[in-house]
């Protein structure tokens, strides 16, 4: 039988601030498409909902991250 072959890259850990860095940094590319998008210039509109489920998951990881942080503070 053949060796299944993982496709998931390695999950590395961040830090809460690295994690605030890379929500910035997708929020100003969401706003850059968002822009480009009404001015008809946006080659893929698949783009959008990548960058806002982007967002979403690092709002999840950050939240996820934070209440490990009280966990361990207890």
């Amino acid at each position: 039988m053949a060796d299944k072959k993982t496709t998931k890259k390695a999950e590395e850990v961040k830090t809460i601030e690295q994690l605030r860095t890379d929500l910035a940094t997708k929020i100003a590319d969401q706003l850059a498409a968002k822009r480009s998008h009404a001015a008809g210039e946006l080659v893929n509109p698949r783009a959008l909902t990548l960058v806002r489920k982007d967002i979403a998951r690092l709002h999840t990881a950050i939240r996820a991250a934070e209440l490990a942080d009280v966990k361990e503070s207890k």
